[in-house]
């Protein structure tokens, strides 16, 4: 990625701000099929399908290749043996350099679980997209991670521009909900 790209979207995410998330604990999770990588090989995930393993872990950020993104897609890879310990499923999503998927998953994500790229539908269906203070689009989707039950239920929403904490609060909510369903449903 260029430099000015990337100092573009340093700028856009210091001065855009979150919308609130419209998903809150309890409500139905939009399923979703979408494309990306995991490893440097293209992929096609449906969301239905993970969630019959067990509880899956959406989380969305601005841009592969950046900064914070680069260090939360680390940490959930240092962190998936955690994850599927409890039973759960971890996909990242984004509306930013979604050409360069298959490398990031590859670099940042270690191979260890899939990207994909957040279409106009899924955004919306999950209040993503992230805008400037004046309420103008970005075009590129915030920072904010869904833990979402076995029955398509969301479980806990994380919704911050800071990385830190993204890992550790949905991976504490995966662990909250396998204390309370042993059996995996």
């Amino acid at each position: 990625m260029r430099p000015k790209v990337l100092i573009a979207l340093a700028a856009i995410a210091t001065l855009a701000v979150p919308a609130a998330a419209n998903l809150t604990t309890g409500a139905k999770a939009p399923m979703f099929v979408g494309k990306g990588a995991v490893a440097g090989k293209p992929i096609t995930f449906t969301l239905a399908t993970q969630l019959k393993k067990g509880p899956v872990v959406v989380y969305f950020f601005p841009a592969a290749f950046t900064g914070g993104c680069n260090a939360e897609a680390h940490a959930f890879a240092e962190a998936i043996p955690d994850f599927q310990a409890a039973g759960a499923t971890v996909v990242g999503l984004t509306a930013g350099n979604v050409d360069q998927l298959e490398k990031f998953s590859s670099e940042y994500c270690a191979g260890k679980f899939p990207v994909l790229a957040a279409t106009p539908q899924i955004i919306a269906g999950y209040d993503v997209r992230l805008k400037k203070p004046d309420g103008t689009d970005t075009n590129i989707t915030n920072r904010t991670s869904y833990v979402i039950a076995p029955d398509g239920k969301i479980l806990f929403v994380h919704s911050e521009m800071n990385a830190a904490g993204h890992v550790s609060s949905t991976l504490a909510a995966v662990r909250a909900w396998r204390s309370d369903h042993p059996k995996g449903r």
